[in-house]
């Protein structure tokens, strides 16, 4: 990736930042030409898991609706296909601020990041989904019959997707807060009983459903990858700093960085 100067005047930064964003745009709209001509597999594989709760029929509202859901469909499935590329080009913008230690930290980070929200969606997918839109399907027949809008329904699906995979970048939030001691190991380990409520409260205001079997599952997810975060941490800063390093202090990790 190439890597400019960390010194350039206004207008060359300016530059660059057009250059980058103009790369990005692009790709963005090329991938959304590409993958309009897709979405016919692309809306089956995001219905499977939620065609048998509806006996496989799904309905469009109006004229236009085909188009703009497929249109919709293909831009967002093109945002996410360059998620890796986006990331490249804000990297490469930002890395000539960042220190030699720092910037070894900062790629890895990145791809693991884009790692983790990619397994969070693919685990709403093959999980979530069909559990959410069970419970949400079988209310409604309690008291009406389903009237299943494609657009409405996928939407929905989307936006689970993508909050599961912003869950699971807390991993990664706790690790660095933690390990960079800008919030101490110990503060973590001792407040968890504020956090295990506010996660409770995250979990029932992410979820776009507001089904208690989304929300309960949320919650486990969110329990689940802050104890195994804290753990991994744990682990790190003894090995780095020894046991002192669980108390936290701001400087200890990366003059620990450099002497290795």
């Amino acid at each position: 990736m190439p890597v400019g100067p960390a010194r350039m005047p206004l207008l060359d930064h300016l530059g660059e930042l057009r250059r980058r964003l103009t790369i990005i745009i692009v790709s963005i709209i090329i991938g959304t030409a590409v993958f309009y001509f897709a979405t016919p597999t692309i809306i089956d594989l995001l219905t499977d898991p939620i065609a048998p709760f509806v006996n496989d029929q799904f309905y469009i509202m109006s004229s236009l609706g085909g188009f703009s859901l497929r249109f919709s469909i293909a831009i967002k499935t093109a945002a996410v296909v360059c998620v890796p590329m986006i990331l490249w080009q804000i990297l490469g913008f930002f890395l000539p601020a960042l220190k030699p230690n720092e910037r070894r930290w900062v790629v890895p980070t990145l791809f693991l990041a884009t790692a983790l929200f990619f397994i969070g969606a693919v685990f709403c997918y093959l999980f979530i989904v069909p559990s959410a839109f069970e419970w949400l399907v079988g209310e409604t027949n309690t008291i009406a019959t389903a009237f299943a809008d494609l657009e409405n329904y996928l939407n929905t699906e989307v936006l689970l997707m993508i909050g599961f995979g912003i869950a699971f970048e807390l991993p990664l939030f706790v690790f660095y807060l933690a390990v960079f001691h800008i919030v101490p190991y110990a503060t973590f380990r001792g407040a968890w009983r504020y956090i295990y409520v506010a996660m409770a409260v995250i979990a029932a205001t992410v979820t776009p459903d507001a089904s208690p079997v989304t929300m309960l599952f949320m919650y486990a997810v969110l329990l689940s990858l802050y104890e195994v975060s804290l753990l991994v941490t744990r682990f790190v800063i003894i090995a780095r700093e020894g046991k002192k390093g669980l108390k936290g202090s701001r400087v200890g990790f990366f003059a620990a960085d450099e002497e290795a």
